[in-house]
């Protein structure tokens, strides 16, 4: 699961508005200007791309014996690509493998008897966060959320990023079957106009994988502020969390394999399913009749006709 943490404090690398100043992924450089080097200057790239932390850490004469080119050539490599030098390209390449890191490595062999050696990473993976899921979340906690969407006027569901918006969308289709006026929103300026609409008696779900993403948290204050109540599905111990009326949270630590889906999304929909389908033990009866209508309705939908009475 990848989300966009909180800003809005300087760092060090921001310009002097307080912007971040962009980092030039400068492994993409290399690899995108490939085909417009020389033949020596591929040399160095191909040194450069096999080893990235040895790049960033050796020195020019240490570079160029790797390569086996001369030290004028790694930098007329550097220049080639759009440095100004081989410091500059150092940098910059010292900047691209801090972000990317994780995404330039190998993961770990693992045996496989069917020749696909993800397939026990990705099935195992799921069955971990399951397990973590089942270990961590709080029951008294679920219980809490379950009460407040049975009586919430209206639900609203918050998640920005690749899955967490899955997940938003997911928990609005977990919540309307059982007759729930729900909405799932994940555009941070949708977020912030829902979040100024709400009153007392409606309900926020927030979903996040770090707990960080500013967005989200700020759509939650400010609906806490209207005095919405607010359900967090998240990391421990984190401001979105301490944000929140109920929290169910759970941490799952990644295979690291960059290809592999994140498992954490797994116990995050355990977690979604139980809080719905707690609350619709809740609703009891008036949850029992919507999903009633709802499955007879899409049978007529699928068969073009009416359900036939059952024989005597």
């Amino acid at each position: 699961m990848t989300e966009a943490d909180g800003q809005g404090r300087p760092t060090s690398g921001d310009g002097p508005d307080g912007r971040a100043r962009r980092i030039p992924d400068i492994i993409s450089l290399v690899k995108d200007s490939y085909s417009e080097l020389r033949p020596a200057e591929r040399r160095v790239a191909d040194a450069v791309l096999d080893d990235v932390r040895f790049a960033v850490d050796a020195s020019n004469a240490a570079l160029a014996q790797k390569a086996g080119v001369s030290e004028p050539t790694v930098t007329r490599f550097c220049r080639a690509i759009g440095c100004e030098g081989v410091r500059d390209f150092k940098l910059k390449l010292a900047q691209s493998l801090v972000v990317g890191a994780l995404y330039l490595s190998k993961p770990p062999p693992v045996s496989s008897d069917n020749g696909m050696p993800f397939w026990n990473a990705v099935f195992g993976e799921a069955r971990r966060a399951l397990q973590e899921a089942e270990r961590q979340l709080d029951p008294a906690q679920l219980l809490k959320a379950a009460e407040l969407i049975a009586k919430a006027r209206q639900v609203t569901v918050f998640g920005l990023g690749g899955s967490s918006s899955a997940l938003a969308q997911e928990t609005q289709y977990r919540l309307f079957r059982y007759g729930i006026t729900v909405s799932a929103q994940c555009d941070p300026y949708l977020m912030r106009m829902t979040a100024s609409t709400l009153k007392p008696g409606d309900l926020v779900i927030a979903i996040s994988a770090t707990g960080r993403t500013r967005e989200v948290i700020e759509a939650v204050e400010l609906a806490r502020h209207y005095r919405a109540n607010a359900i967090c599905v998240t990391a421990p111990d984190t401001e979105l969390a301490r944000a929140c009326d109920v929290r169910l949270t759970v941490a799952v630590s990644e295979y690291p394999d960059t290809l592999k889906p994140t498992a954490l999304r797994f116990a995050f929909l355990a977690a979604i399913d139980l809080m719905a389908v707690a609350a619709a033990y809740k609703l009891d009866g008036s949850a029992r009749e919507t999903v009633r209508r709802i499955k007879y309705n899409a049978q007529i939908h699928r068969t073009g006709k009416e359900m036939e009475p059952l024989g005597d």
